[in-house]
């Protein structure tokens, strides 16, 4: 009877306790996509494959080819197993930093190229998500969208140490791609200006505020910079995808005075404006 007692009471025991534990995840389809993202379920994380993945290319990004010609060298060296950067992105929002990202993903795919998009929030897994792909032969970039800290936060000691702070060496294929309006992924203050010293020499000398503030962004070895686009550059993009979208010559020379009246209602000519306003517009000409 005790023992009938005492099998009961472990069979409880047990049920609560996969109940508490993190489910057991299967190891991602490798051949299903080529872009995942980093999930958690139950404090235990895992990829999962994005099935429906941007399919912009390199060709619709107008207006930005000194970056593009720079993001596409590293990453053509960096799928060729040839020595390359962590990039930096960083400037003015909407000018195409995330789409150029996803846009090299679709131009090296077919080399073995596949991305990993990682929230802000889950940067402290970033040596988990190493570990998983260490031993796999495609080569992997760790995608960070729209990327800044406050001070304090866990993750932005967790991105250092991925990058170069580690005792063990990066991992030969994956690179760290990430994409901010931020040039130094922190707020900066004005009271940043009071931790300057001037030196013997006479030339000033940031503080250890500053110096920690610009730590991180100098772990990329390679910074990208976009500006805001001139109303040229900002006209280019949106007859570029009004052609896209089937309108013909005169119907886009005809939504120039629109397309401007809809940039100035939003306070910016970035490229994301213009696809927005493309959409627009080309979706009430197809129902007129």
């Amino acid at each position: 009877m005790q023992l009938d007692q005492f099998l009961s009471r472990a069979e409880l025991l047990l049920t609560r306790l996969e109940a508490i534990l993190p489910a057991a995840h299967r190891a991602p389809d490798w051949q299903a996509a080529t872009a995942f993202r980093w999930r958690k379920r139950g404090g235990q994380g895992y990829l999962q494959a994005v099935r429906h993945a941007s399919a912009i290319s390199l060709d619709d990004l107008h207006n930005i080819s000194t970056q593009k010609r720079q993001i596409e060298q590293n990453t053509l060296q960096f799928v060729h197993r040839k020595p390359a950067n962590n990039v930096l992105l960083t400037g003015a929002r909407g000018t195409g930093k995330s789409s150029l990202i996803k846009a090299c993903l679709n131009r090296f795919a077919d080399q073995g190229l596949r991305l990993i998009e990682v929230d802000k929030g889950d940067l402290a897994d970033l040596p988990d998500i190493v570990d998983l792909v260490a031993e796999r032969p495609e080569r992997f970039v760790i995608f960070c969208d729209d990327l800044s800290f406050e001070e304090g936060e866990a993750g932005y000691k967790a991105l250092k140490v991925a990058l170069d702070g580690s005792i063990a060496t990066q991992s030969d294929n994956v690179l760290i791609y990430a994409t901010s309006n931020r040039r130094h992924l922190l707020p900066e203050k004005m009271s940043d200006n009071a931790s300057y010293k001037h030196g013997e020499d006479g030339d000033l000398h940031p503080g250890e505020t500053v110096e920690e503030k610009i730590s991180l962004s100098e772990r990329f070895g390679l910074w990208v910079s976009f500006y805001p686009f001139k109303q040229d550059d900002y006209l280019d993009i949106v007859a570029h995808w009004l052609q896209t979208m089937g309108c013909n010559a005169e119907q886009i020379e005809a939504a120039r005075a629109d397309a401007l009246r809809w940039a100035l209602q939003r306070g910016s000519r970035s490229g994301r404006v213009a696809w927005q306003f493309a959409k627009d517009h080309a979706g009430k000409l197809a129902e007129a």
